[in-house]
């Protein structure tokens, strides 16, 4: 590779080791709270899942460094974002957590580790990849039964039998933690997602799928009206309003936590009302066989 390009993966895979290590504390935090044995069970696994990931992801770091170009650390933006979220498992409603690490999951999964693989066109990275798509396609149809599970009657209810028992300071506690969240979302999701795809897939097709289908999953009844969803769903309609898109455009798509491009709607009314209408197990196999394709 030319220096550039070696310095940009060596980059990726270093930011990529921090990130599964993310997705394994949000695990092990879920396997906690999973009150049926066999959920709980399955978020063990996923925790050592997430754990080989960071190891294979440092291999691969090591693998490409071969001119040593310069000293690789994570970057910024992810080690700023890192303890916000770990703060968003504790004090905020778990469907937040679980829609950013499914939307996470799906630009990694969909659109990065492809892209990456098909750019180094590399028979170490191919079979490393195999191996971490493998446990991640797991990781996605368990994301989609999740936010299934948030989005139900039951965990609404649950929300209700507790919410008034929620101390002050706590309350005060989360509505802080989800402002450094959406604060530092954005530079977060641009640096270790956005950027890279440039260089990967210039044409940001394999991305914009990916943010496609986590807006289909947003059309979903009851997705679109827990608060999260619908803050979301909110600050989408306010951008593309006309006048108010041109007037604050850039500090909505600054909320969304997106590249302004990718605010936009991504799918036509046809597609979100055959979300409404399809079930949560098969939305998660239409986007695992976007993979293959």
């Amino acid at each position: 590779m030319s220096k550039d390009d070696e310095i940009a993966i060596v980059q990726y895979f270093t930011d990529m080791v921090a990130i599964e290590r993310l997705a394994g504390a949000l695990f092990r935090e879920q396997e906690g709270r999973a009150s049926d044995p066999t959920l709980r069970e399955i978020f063990r696994t996923f925790v050592e899942d997430e754990a080989r990931h960071a190891h294979a992801a440092q291999m691969l770091a090591d693998h490409y460094d071969v001119h040593r170009y310069r000293v690789y650390r994570t970057s910024e933006s992810l080690v700023a974002f890192f303890p916000h979220f770990l703060n968003a498992i504790t004090f905020l409603s778990d469907d937040v957590a679980n829609a950013y690490v499914t939307a996470g999951e799906l630009m990694l999964d969909i659109a990065l580790l492809r892209s990456i693989n098909d750019f180094v066109a590399d028979e170490t990275s191919e079979e490393a990849m195999r191996l971490i798509n493998r446990d991640e396609s797991r990781h996605i149809a368990v994301d989609y039964h999740m936010v299934e599970h948030y989005a139900s009657e039951a965990y609404l209810s649950e929300l209700h039998a507790k919410g008034d028992r929620e101390p002050l300071a706590r309350r005060l506690k989360a509505l802080w933690t989800f402002g450094n969240v959406i604060y530092r979302a954005k530079p977060f999701f641009r640096d270790v997602f956005f950027q890279p795809m440039e260089k990967v897939d210039p044409s940001g097709q394999r991305l914009r799928e990916a943010l496609r289908r986590f807006q289909l999953l947003g059309a979903k009844p009851g997705v679109s009206e827990r608060p999260f969803g619908r803050f979301m769903l909110q600050v989408q309609t306010l951008y593309l309003h006309p006048v108010a898109g041109r007037l604050f455009g850039r500090a909505l798509a600054r909320l969304a936590g997106v590249e302004p491009r990718f605010i936009e709607r991504l799918n036509s009314e046809d597609d979100l009302e055959r979300a409404r209408a399809t079930s949560y197990e098969a939305m998660a196999d239409e986007a695992l066989a976007v993979k293959a394709s």
